[in-house]
This record gives structure tokens, C-alpha cells and sequence, in this order.
């Protein structure tokens, strides 16, 4: 099987963290079924020695040039958002986005699509503390300030730095399904993917004390329950909360509403059992917990622009070797 190939750009002052995020994503081990292989090459505006924002410097001999034919295009965050990246970097990111690479900007990154021109009329985002800035310099681009990612036409942003793995994992998860991207996530040992929608911005994403720490067993009860009636005050419940408490721990906890977070949970299950299973369209909506298959492809159109019986066609011809457009 060929490889998938996959540039990403080093540049003085990277973040080593977002630099290794798409060799960690794409290139675990061992590589769970259905995922093939990735090539990740790394390239620089001037070939040579690099010098990570952390004090590392990592040597990239070859310039540019693995960018000529990389179906994937990534950049991590760039050095600094107020200095424009240079001609011959986004020269060559426009050139690859031509030829039909996805090109990802990660947090920062934004700023280096933006300066190719590639966000112009497209939906965007980037980290929460740089968004009056991005908003100034890119007034053309369909700013998306709360958002986890956002894929348009092939160019993709993500925000603040863990959402980098979460960006990845939806490449994975676009490209190869909801159920390898989930095992993907699981070597990783991180949670599994999240919607792009989700806010990124989490008031307070760890509990102080171990005690305080109920609210992600009363996730993965839900989860594993999401046939049932989960209201909020089953949940509630479930927490051993008070319905007003619950909720702004909810909140608080994955920058969302119970409503919306079960509506997410419940497409990506949906996803999986329409990728692995012949299982009917209707006995899904039930398994999940929509109730009627009206419900399930009333929300399946609004969040992802298709139907399931669509959406399991195109998984079906990907398994049979067709080609598949992003």
C-alpha cells in the first residue's frame, strides 16, 4: 500500500509540541486496522538547522521540496503572528493547495494560510488570544473565533494548542472513518475525537481536587448509554449533583451544552455503526438514541451536509478500493 505523504513545516522559533502532533497522530504505532501508512517528512523555508521555541534545533536538509508532492500540507504555529511569513513559504503553500493538497494551518499556523491568501472568502480559526489580531489582518477570511477547527475547501485551521491533536484526528477521521480515528485516539490515550464545533475555550478544563473530578465518569456513562433518554436531569443525577451545579460544571467541563454534546456523541456513533455495520438506517437512529430515522437524518444533513445512507455509500466504495473525495 502507498504511503500517504505528509510535509510539515519547521521554521525558527517552532512550537516542537504542534510539530510532533502529526507524526504522533498519523504515524502511531502500532497502526491500527484501516489506517495505512503515513510518510512524514519535515521541510523549512531555508534548509539546515532549526531552533524550537523549546531550545531544540532539529536538522532539515531539504528546504521546501517535500512540499512538491505532499497530499497533506501542515503548519504549526507560527514564531509570531504579527510578522508575515515569508514569499517562499507561502508561495509554495499556494502552489500545493493548487495541485490539491489539503494544507492545515495548526493554532498559530492560521496566520501563515492567511498570509498565502488561502483563507480569503473561507471559514477560520485560530487560538481565543490572538483573535482581534487574525480578525485585523484577514478581514477577508469567515472568522470562526469559538471553534474547535473548521475544514473549508480542503483549507483547515485549527485552535489553541491540544486542538492540534483534535485537528488531526479529524483528518484521520475524514479520510478513513469514525472507528479508526477512535482507535487512533485510544493509543494515544486521549479522548476521543471532538467536533470541530465545540468551543475551545474551557473555563476550567481540570478539577482542583480529585473529588471534584465526577464529571468525566458521568461522560463515558452517558456514552455508553446514549439509546436511553439522557436528559439533564438524569445526568444530574447520575453526577450526584444539583441540576443548576451539574450544568455549569457541564459547561465548564467541555465548553458546551448537555443538548449539544449529546447530539455530537450521538452522530458519531452513528458515524461508526454506519461505517461497520449493514445494520438498517432506522435501528441506528434508535441505537443512538434519536428515536426515529427522520430525527437522525434531519441531524445528520445539518451537521455534516449529507444523508446516512450517502454517507455509508461513500465508506462502502472506500473499503472496495474507490477513491473518495475529501
Amino acid at each position: 500500500m502507498q504511503a500517504v505523504r505528509v510535509a510539515v513545516v519547521a521554521f525558527e522559533g517552532v512550537s516542537l509540541f504542534h510539530l510532533s502532533v502529526p507524526g504522533l497522530v498519523l504515524g502511531v504505532e502500532p497502526a491500527p486496522a484501516g489506517l495505512p501508512p503515513y510518510e512524514v517528512r519535515y521541510c523549512a523555508p531555508l534548509p539546515g538547522l532549526v531552533r524550537c521555541s523549546q531550545g531544540v534545533v532539529i536538522d532539515v536538509p531539504q528546504g521546501l521540496a517535500p512540499m512538491a508532492d505532499a497530499e497533506l500540507v501542515i503548519v504549526p504555529a507560527w514564531n509570531d503572528p504579527q510578522t508575515p511569513a515569508p514569499a517562499v513559504l507561502t508561495d509554495a503553500l499556494r502552489r500545493a493547495h493548487e495541485r490539491g493538497a489539503q494544507v492545515v494551518g495548526l493554532c498559530l499556523g492560521a496566520f501563515v494560510l492567511g498570509d498565502a491568501g488561502l483563507l480569503d472568502g473561507r471559514q477560520a480559526t485560530t487560538h481565543w488570544a490572538c483573535r482581534d489580531l487574525f480578525a485585523r489582518r484577514f478581514p477577508k477570511a469567515d472568522f470562526r473565533p469559538d471553534v474547535l477547527y473548521v475544514d473549508d475547501g480542503g483549507v483547515i485551521t485549527s485552535a489553541g494548542t491540544v486542538a492540534a491533536i483534535d485537528c488531526c484526528l479529524n483528518l484521520v477521521r475524514e479520510r478513513h472513518g469514525a472507528d479508526v480515528a477512535n482507535r487512533v485516539a485510544r493509543l494515544l490515550v486521549t479522548p476521543p475525537h471532538r467536533q470541530g464545533g465545540q468551543a475551545q475555550f474551557i473555563e476550567q478544563p481540570v478539577p482542583e481536587l480529585p473529588s471534584e473530578n465526577r464529571l468525566p465518569g458521568v461522560l463515558e456513562w452517558a456514552r455508553e448509554r446514549l439509546a436511553e433518554p439522557l436528559s439533564l436531569d438524569v445526568l444530574a443525577d447520575a453526577a450526584h449533583m444539583s441540576r443548576r451545579t451539574f450544568t455549569r460544571r457541564f459547561r465548564e467541563a467541555t465548553g458546551t451544552t448537555v443538548l449539544k454534546w449529546l447530539a455530537g456523541e450521538r452522530l458519531a456513533r452513528a458515524q461508526q455503526l454506519l461505517e461497520t455495520t449493514d445494520m438498517p438506517i432506522e435501528h441506528i437512529a434508535t441505537a443512538v438514541g434519536f428515536g426515529t430515522s427522520l430525527s437522525l437524518r434531519q441531524q445528520f444533513a445539518a451537521r455534516f451536509g449529507t444523508s446516512p445512507s450517502s454517507y455509508r455509500r461513500a465508506f462502502f466504495d472506500a473499503r472496495r478500493g474507490a477513491p473518495r473525495l475529501p
